[in-house]
C-alpha cells in the first residue's frame, strides 16, 4: 500500500471497526496493558440498555436517531425555523427547503465542533427560560444563541469571514465563561472555529463553495463561504441518483468523504500521528497491537482511527438530510458507535471493562465519590494508551450491545438502527450510571482541550 492508500485507509469508516476489532481481540486474549475485558458482563449491560428503552420508547419507531438536534431540543428548534422563515416572509422572500437544511447544517457543524466535554462545572443561564444547563445540552443551547446574535455570521447562516475573526474572549463572553463558571477546552473550540474559516475560505475541493463557487458572495468571494453549501455539494455529486419515486439518494459514503477530508484542515496537528507530514487526525497509535504485530509503535498497521467528532458531525447533518429535505442517505450502517466517555463509561460502571490497578497510578486522581480504584477518578490525556485502548474497544461493545438489544425485542438491524441504539440505550445509560455513582463524572476523565471529546 501506498502512503497515500494507507492515509485514505485511516481516514475511512470500515478501517475504525477493522482496526477496534483488532484490538479487541487482545482484550479476548488478555494482551493489553490497561483494561481486563469481563464477557461474563455483556448481558448485564444489555439487560440494562434495554430496560432504558423499553422504560422511554414503548414506541420503538418514536425513537429518534443519536445526533445534535437532540440536544437543542425539538422545541428550540422548530422555533428558530419558524424564524427564519418569518424573516424570509417580512423580506418578500421565501426560505426554501434547501436554505433551510443549509442553515441547518451552519448550525449543527458549529456547534458539534463546540461540543467537546465543557467539564463538570460549566453551565449556561439560557436567557429565555432563566435555566442553567450544563454538558452537551448547555453547549448545544450556547452555541445556538451565539448563531442567533450573528456571531458566526448572521442570523441564519455562518460565513468564513465571521468564523476566522472569532476570539477566545468573544467566546468567553457568548458561553458565559468566567473564573466562578470555568469551562475546559476554551481556547481549543475557538481555534477549531477559526480553523473552520480558514478551511471554508480556501476550500482546495469545492465542498463549501455553493452552487456558484464563491459562497453567495460574488464568484470569487471566498469569505462568503458557508458550511450549509454541503448540501449543494452532495445535490449535485455523480453519486447521487434517484429512486423510482424520483425521491434524492445520497450515499453516505460521500457524505463522509465530504467531511473527513473537507474538514481534515480543521482538526489541529499538534500531538497527532502523521504520515508522510500529514496529519491523521483523531487516530492513535496503539502499542499493545504494535507489540503484538511486532512492528514499530510509528508503523501506520498499528495505528487506530476513531474520528470521533466526524462522526458525530455525520450522525447530526443526516438528520436534516432526511427530516428537511425528504432524501434518502444509503450506507448509514457503515457509521459506528461514538468512542467518547459516556458509551466507554457505560462499559466501565457496569463491569465488562475492569481498568487494571496501573490505570489508577497513571493519572492524577481526583476523590469524587466511588471511582474505582480505591474512590479515585484518573484524569488522563486523549493520547494516553488506556484511553486508545477504552476507545477501541468500546467501538466493538457498541455494536455487541446493539445486536444484544435487537434480540432481546425481536428487532432486525434496519427495525432498530445503532443511532437509535446510541440515543436511547447505550449514551443515556452511560450518563444515568454515571449520575448514580458519581454524580455524573465519568469514570474516567479525559484532559480535554476540546477538539476530541
Amino acid at each position: 500500500m501506498s502512503s497515500d492508500d494507507v492515509k485514505t485507509y485511516l481516514r475511512s469508516l470500515p478501517a475504525i471497526r477493522e482496526r477496534c476489532a483488532s484490538v479487541f481481540k487482545l482484550a479476548e486474549q488478555g494482551k493489553l496493558d490497561w483494561f481486563d475485558y469481563q464477557p461474563d458482563k455483556l448481558p448485564h449491560v444489555v439487560r440494562y440498555c434495554t430496560s432504558i428503552v423499553e422504560r422511554d420508547y414503548p414506541n420503538i419507531d418514536s425513537i429518534p436517531p443519536h445526533g445534535r438536534w437532540r440536544h437543542f431540543g425539538e422545541g428550540r428548534i422548530a422555533a428558530v425555523r419558524s424564524q427564519w422563515n418569518a424573516r424570509a416572509h417580512h423580506a418578500n422572500t421565501r426560505t426554501d427547503s434547501l436554505e433551510e437544511a443549509r442553515s441547518l447544517v451552519d448550525l449543527f457543524i458549529v456547534s458539534v465542533l463546540l461540543d467537546a466535554g465543557a467539564g463538570a462545572a460549566w453551565t449556561f443561564n439560557e436567557p429565555d427560560t432563566g435555566e442553567r444547563i450544563g454538558r452537551s445540552e448547555g453547549l448545544a443551547i450556547a452555541s445556538l444563541h451565539l448563531f442567533k446574535a450573528g456571531l458566526f455570521g448572521d442570523a441564519s447562516s455562518v460565513r468564513a469571514q465571521a468564523l476566522q475573526r472569532i476570539t477566545p474572549e468573544q467566546l468567553a463572553q457568548g458561553m458565559q465563561v468566567s473564573p466562578s463558571n470555568p469551562m475546559d477546552g476554551l481556547q481549543g473550540r475557538a481555534g477549531l472555529l477559526k480553523n473552520l474559516g480558514d478551511t471554508l475560505a480556501s476550500d482546495q475541493h469545492g465542498i463549501f463553495a455553493g452552487a456558484g463557487g464563491g459562497g453567495g458572495g460574488g464568484a470569487d468571494d471566498a469569505s462568503h463561504r458557508r458550511p450549509g453549501y454541503l448540501i449543494d455539494y452532495l445535490a449535485s455529486h455523480p453519486s447521487t441518483t434517484r429512486d423510482e419515486h424520483d425521491e434524492v439518494q445520497i450515499q453516505l459514503s460521500t457524505l463522509w468523504h465530504a467531511l473527513i477530508v473537507g474538514l481534515a484542515p480543521v482538526w489541529p496537528t499538534e500531538g497527532r500521528m502523521h504520515l508522510k507530514g500529514e496529519s491523521l487526525g483523531d487516530a492513535w497509535s496503539c502499542h499493545a497491537l504494535a507489540r503484538e504485530l511486532n512492528i514499530d509503535q510509528t508503523d501506520p498497521a498499528c495505528v487506530v482511527p476513531f474520528h470521533k467528532l466526524t462522526q458525530w458531525l455525520c450522525y447530526s447533518i443526516v438528520e436534516p438530510l432526511e427530516k428537511v429535505l425528504g432524501w434518502q442517505v444509503i450506507g448509514k450502517e457503515a457509521q459506528t458507535g461514538l468512542p467518547e466517555y459516556r458509551n466507554g463509561g457505560l462499559l466501565i460502571d457496569l463491569g465488562v471493562l475492569v481498568p487494571r490497578p496501573a490505570l489508577y497510578q497513571a493519572g492524577s486522581c481526583e476523590l469524587k465519590g466511588e471511582g474505582g480504584g480505591g474512590g479515585g477518578i484518573p484524569t488522563l490525556k486523549p493520547s494516553h494508551q488506556a484511553v486508545i485502548e477504552w476507545r477501541s474497544l468500546t467501538v466493538v461493545l457498541l455494536d455487541r450491545i446493539a445486536d444484544g438489544i435487537r434480540h432481546q425485542l425481536g428487532l432486525s438491524s434496519s427495525q432498530l438502527r445503532l443511532a437509535q441504539v446510541l440515543e436511547s440505550a447505550t449514551w443515556k445509560g452511560g450518563r444515568e450510571i454515571a449520575k448514580q455513582k458519581r454524580d455524573g463524572a465519568p469514570p474516567i476523565t479525559i484532559d480535554s482541550d476540546g477538539t476530541i471529546f
